[in-house]
């Protein structure tokens, strides 16, 4: 365990170098004072999702990973693969804080009224940079958690739940009645599960193992389908028939699951129709990118899709944007009311900051298994 020095405290950072290597390090920074508007939060918990994955280690060959310095001031290096070096021309050089969100103690706060009804309490934020021990961040941007709710509990309070509850509202907004989830397992697949078993949303959970099919049916889920199963695409087209599910969230991104289950959708559409055209079904399907977790080219079979559908990519921070405030604020109030039920996560290991750049750790929280969830204890860091 690392002494706490005054006034300093350890912040984990991501470099790309110019001779092609990914550099982690734990700095140790002043503990800054806070605007008007402003509070310090001495972090307690941070989860690592796959989203913070990409800003960790980007593209670099983790084969090559490789540890050096002493205890407490480590340095992880891993080789960037040449061709993916044109990609990154806007991070070398520069050390990036890691961490989209995290909860803890607010220690100090600015003048505003705002900031200092804060101080003293839990709070939640998604406003980045959340591996270290001390965060200075707006106060708006900092979600007060209820007595009863812990840091380690209202750690993962945003990123998975607000997903969620975004995929539902985007539903709702593009007329859509139900709705295709790949990579369905996951901690965001399990509470997405919750939250349309609540809301009385047909979900068509898609996953890749036995095992994963096997967990989300012991949670009561009713449709699922394991794309190893040689009956796959006949399976799950009876079920789009059913449910008239036309919305895929893809966390896969690259290759060509998302065009097939496009593709189910509009054979499930086109049987229903009573005349033949060679324009196939009229209805609108579509295809939402979310995640990245195979990232070579997304590949459409454009034979098989119809003349209705469309792509685009979905990003948390800009859909909040765009509802604006006043819906976001519904959305964080419904998950702080559900946040130990429906919300709920769980992890299977937590870590300390300098166990972050264990080499042995980063093989584990790097593989994105399911089941395997890391949260980062800055606080046991320090005594």
């Amino acid at each position: 365990m690392i002494e706490a020095l005054d006034n300093t405290g350890l912040q984990l950072r991501s470099l790309v170098k110019p001779s092609g290597e990914m550099e982690l390090s734990l700095r140790r920074e002043a503990i800054p004072t806070p605007g008007d508007d402003e509070v310090v939060i001495r972090v307690q918990a941070a989860p690592i999702n796959p989203s913070d994955l990409g800003l960790l280690f980007g593209p670099a060959d983790l084969t090559t990973v490789r540890e050096s310095g002493t205890s407490g001031e480590s340095v992880l290096t891993a080789r960037i693969p040449e061709a993916a070096m044109a990609d990154l021309a806007g991070r070398v050089g520069e050390a990036l804080p890691v961490g989209n969100e995290g909860a803890g103690v607010v220690i100090s706060a600015g003048r505003s009224p705002e900031a200092q009804a804060l101080l003293g309490k839990t709070v939640a934020t998604l406003s980045g940079g959340m591996y270290a021990q001390y965060r200075c961040t707006k106060a708006a941007q900092c979600l007060a958690l209820p007595e009863s709710v812990s840091a380690v509990d209202g750690a993962s309070c945003f990123v998975n739940p607000m997903t969620a509850l975004c995929f539902l509202d985007v539903i709702k907004r593009d007329g859509h009645k139900a709705l295709v989830h790949t990579a369905a397992a996951s901690n965001l697949g399990q509470i997405l599960l919750r939250v349309c078993q609540k809301d009385g949303v047909n979900l068509i959970n898609v996953v890749r193992s036995q095992a994963q099919g096997d967990l989300l049916r012991s949670m009561g889920a009713t449709y699922v389908f394991n794309t190893q199963s040689p009956t796959f695409a006949e399976d799950i087209t009876r079920c789009l028939a059913e449910t008239d599910a036309t919305a895929v969230f893809d966390a896969i991104s690259g290759g060509t699951l998302g065009s097939e289950i496009l593709g189910c959708i509009e054979a499930a559409q086109a049987s229903k129709l009573t005349s033949y055209t060679r324009y196939g079904s009229t209805t609108y399907k579509h295809l939402y990118i979310y995640g990245n977790l195979d990232t070579g080219p997304i590949v459409l079979e454009r034979k098989k899709l119809g003349t209705s559908f469309g792509l685009s990519v979905f990003l948390l921070t800009n859909y909040l944007q765009m509802i604006g405030g006043e819906a976001t604020a519904r959305l964080q109030q419904r998950v702080l009311a559900e946040l130990k039920t429906t919300f709920a996560s769980h992890y299977s290991r937590e870590i300390s900051l300098t166990e972050v750049l264990r080499p042995d750790h980063v093989i584990a929280y790097t593989r994105r298994s399911t089941g395997e969830k890391y949260l980062i204890r800055p606080d046991m860091d320090l005594r």
